[in-house]
């Protein structure tokens, strides 16, 4: 274990945000854990840095996870069990699981970020979630000093959460996750302008690799480079609202796009209702929100974080005052 002292953190974000923190050290070896836990700091833990927003200086120590690896756990005729360390990009076991063949999270391509952020976050898009695959999770328990698995149920998976984001937020450390993969997959081809993208580029039967590739490119149509532009992808959750509140927006806004949960439950999307009220392409400063994505919060220079959670919050207030509707912010926030 190397520790380290007064470091910027601003290669470690995909916003952007220039702060250090007091002590710094990249995990290698999870046998280094025992050594860590015994450091009298409070302990911040970074992936791929793609879903915070940075706001103050890090008193504590930053735990940059560089855990690496790919394992097949088992397999029988119709699926295999891939063990992934958690420090693995995600969007790296995607192409792996695509070039190979295995379908499951084909849908989840390109989006940013490290293994480990994938069942604290339950991540998701085009009709698919992480916790679709994830057979169990094994991590670190800070006070107990140990390695515990937790099975699918015992995650508490919810819309972009789980029990590692709730209940044991800040106590654990994810070090692995297993998928269940698909060796003969069911495409889900439904949801967005998949179906489209497919005919675009000239594909008449469907496959995991093609599914991946569709969703790539319509990412990449929408969402900024956070090598060009600092961001963190979505910076809110899309809102599930009661049917009957439902109907009653339907009345004063016809064109409300809308996705059903449940026979009860409504989702709505967030940059529908965000651009709605006028911030899509809103600049000031350094900041704004992205000119083709109202979800998506921008730093085009050297904004700080405090202004961007401050407009976050404006964002939010003006939202809530048009349409009734709390959206919550999905970006993690240090």
């Amino acid at each position: 274990m190397h520790l380290q002292q007064n470091i910027s953190l601003l290669p470690y974000n995909t916003f952007g945000i220039d702060v250090q923190a007091a002590y710094f050290t990249e995990l290698k070896d999870i046998n280094d854990l025992e050594a860590i836990t015994e450091l009298p700091y409070e302990k911040h833990i970074l992936g791929g840095g793609s879903n915070i927003l940075l706001t103050q200086p890090i008193k504590g120590l930053v735990i940059h996870n560089q855990l690496k690896g790919i394992t097949v756990e088992k397999e029988d005729d119709n699926h295999v069990w891939l063990r992934v360390q958690a420090g693995e990009v995600w969007h790296e076991l995607v192409l792996y699981a695509v070039n190979t063949g295995l379908g499951g999270i084909e849908n989840l391509a390109l989006i940013p970020g490290t293994v480990g952020a994938s069942p604290m976050q339950n991540i998701g898009a085009y009709g698919v979630e992480a916790k679709d695959t994830i057979e169990s999770v094994t991590f670190w328990y800070w006070n107990e000093k140990r390695l515990l698995t937790y099975n699918n149920r015992e995650c508490e998976f919810g819309y972009r959460a789980s029990i590692f984001k709730e209940g044991l937020k800040d106590k654990v450390f994810i070090t692995s996750v297993v998928y269940k993969l698909s060796k003969q997959p069911r495409y889900n081809t439904s949801y967005g302008a998949i179906e489209q993208e497919l005919e675009e580029m000239g594909v008449k039967e469907p496959s995991v690799k093609a599914i991946a590739y569709a969703v790539m490119n319509i990412r990449m149509s929408k969402l900024p480079d956070p090598k060009v532009i600092g961001n963190a992808g979505s910076f809110f959750k899309n809102p599930t609202i009661a049917r009957t509140e439902y109907e009653i927006l339907l009345e004063k806004y016809p064109s409300l796009p809308s996705y059903k949960v449940s026979d009860n439950l409504v989702k709505i999307p967030a940059g529908w209702l965000i651009e709605q009220c006028g911030w899509k392409g809103y600049k000031i400063d350094d900041m704004g929100v992205h000119a083709k994505q109202a979800l998506v919060l921008v730093n085009y220079g050297k904004a700080h974080g405090k202004e961007i959670w401050q407009l976050s919050g404006e964002i939010l207030r003006s939202v809530k005052e048009r349409f009734g509707i709390e959206l919550e912010r999905e970006v993690q926030v240090w």
